[in-house]
């Protein structure tokens, strides 16, 4: 092999070790086997198992069927069934590489060459050539190498499993799935897949109902006045997987748990009816939604017995309020001090809002790492609920649980936290923190002394937020 040919493998190597999106790495693919032959151009086109098409990888994964003219579509289509079996499609006809090298050679138009994986094809590669190039079997034979380098990078990108294809769709599928890990309450995890649905399938409404009884709940977002979706809502049937209105602008998609409807997924398209690509990503994005659910259900009366917060590692509420009979009967018994300590993140719904609920979980998660951090091992800290932390303080009094408070609140107002770790967005937020505090009377029980510290708590925050107030 000249050096030329080596120079040009080389130059393939190094494009693709590189990180490139999808468009540039088909740029510069382009540009590195122009300098060698007198190539037009060069695609890349994986196939959706999802929808049965191909999609053009430097277009954003756009289906060709929607941007590329029919005789242009009809043979990419031709191509890619007779590319099975065969090393190149070769100006329209199937071709397998001798064993050996021979003096042929071709003029060449167009040539296809598979993208496989474990013998298996999932693409094709283009290549338009200036009229009748004229290359001989030894440039076939490199490009059998140059066609195994891009399916090794593609095998990298597109195929960590058989249903990634789209990104957005295969991410949507995992954090679905991931929800479990941080969250069990449904009222909680219900939004939290509507919104990442929202954003997948950004071009219809999409709208998450729970049934209760005979009736269907709407959950997310908080109205829906179109009546057409409530009247395919009296439509569903557990033995259906979905049903479309008669202008197939409006899906219903029924949640189910152990073959019963739980709950439904409706997309609403204002313009277009929905396609089958919609339809087929839905129905398995509504597949894996009802089984977080169910896990989440699950797990929620599993929890019930449990007594650490699975988000924060904090004591739970329910683990708090058998702590605080026990420290009540302890205060009681030997007459020692004990305070109460009621914190809330300061304007925690507008994080949630403007940087979406796993930036959410970020602060909740570093607010209870501080709170743990300044407090004695004696102290006993739990997440009340939502955004709301509780603390106990045995052996306290008053004053000293206000230097606490102000070390705690200073602590988090200090702390830069880091959200969208996983993406390029990454960036740092701060959070202050209300306080309410209250020293236990011996005429009181635990639930009216911590009553005295959420109105203090409600006067810190009425007062301006960012501030530690006494009972």
């Amino acid at each position: 092999m000249d050096s030329k040919k080596l120079h040009f493998l080389s130059k393939t190597a190094d494009i693709l070790i590189k990180e490139l999106d999808s468009y540039d790495l088909v740029k510069e693919l382009n540009e590195v086997l122009a300098n060698f032959i007198n190539i037009k151009e060069l695609n890349i086109y994986v196939f959706d198992p999802n929808t049965s098409t191909l999609r053009n990888y430097a277009q954003n994964w756009c289906i060709i069927d929607e941007v590329i003219e029919v005789d242009v579509k009809e043979q990419i289509y031709k191509a890619y069934e007779e590319i099975h079996g065969n090393d190149f499609v070769i100006n329209n006809k199937a071709f397998k590489l001798p064993q050996t090298l021979s003096e042929i050679s071709f003029k060449l138009n167009s040539l296809y060459m598979p993208i496989v994986k474990n013998g298996m094809v999932f693409g094709i590669i283009g290549l338009d050539f200036i009229e009748n190039t004229s290359v001989d079997m030894e440039f076939l034979f490199l490009m059998k190498i140059f066609g195994a380098q891009i399916s090794l990078k593609l095998q990298n990108i597109v195929l960590n499993e058989q249903s990634q294809i789209n990104v957005d769709f295969h991410d949507s599928m995992k954090n679905i799935a991931k929800i479990i890990e941080t969250q069990y309450e449904i009222n909680y995890i219900v939004p939290l897949i509507g919104e990442m649905l929202d954003r997948f399938i950004s071009d219809h409404l999409i709208y998450v109902f729970l049934k209760y009884g005979e009736e269907f709940n709407l959950v997310w977002p908080k109205d829906c006045k179109d009546e057409r979706v409530f009247e395919a809502l009296k439509k569903l049937d557990k033995d259906y997987s979905y049903i479309l209105t008669n202008d197939d602008k409006i899906g219903a998609f029924p949640l189910l748990t152990e073959n019963e409807i739980t709950g439904c997924i409706v997309a609403r398209s204002m313009i277009e009816k929905l396609s089958k690509r919609d339809i087929d990503y839905l129905e398995q994005l509504t597949r894996q939604a009802a089984a977080t659910i169910n896990r989440a259900n699950t797990y929620s009366t599993i929890l019930q017995y449990a007594t650490l917060d699975a988000l924060t590692n904090l004591n739970n509420r329910r683990q708090f309020e058998t702590r605080l009979g026990q420290e009540i009967a302890i205060t009681k018994r030997q007459n020692n001090p004990l305070c109460a300590m009621m914190i809330d993140i300061d304007f925690f719904k507008k994080v949630n809002d403007t940087y979406g609920h796993a930036s959410g979980d970020e602060v909740l998660r570093t607010v209870a790492g501080i709170i743990k951090e300044h407090l004695r091992e004696s102290d006993i800290p739990a997440r009340y609920g939502g955004e709301e932390f509780a603390v106990l303080l045995p052996y306290t009094h008053i004053n000293e649980a206000q230097i606490v408070g102000e070390r705690l609140r200073k602590a988090v107002e200090a702390k830069e936290i880091t959200i969208n770790k996983e993406t390029a967005n990454e960036m740092s937020i701060s959070v202050t923190i209300s306080m309410g505090l209250a020293e236990y009377d011996s005429q009181e029980t635990g639930e009216e002394l911590f009553e005295r510290a959420d109105k203090a708590l409600y006067e810190a925050k009425k007062n301006g937020r960012n501030q530690v107030k006494l009972a």
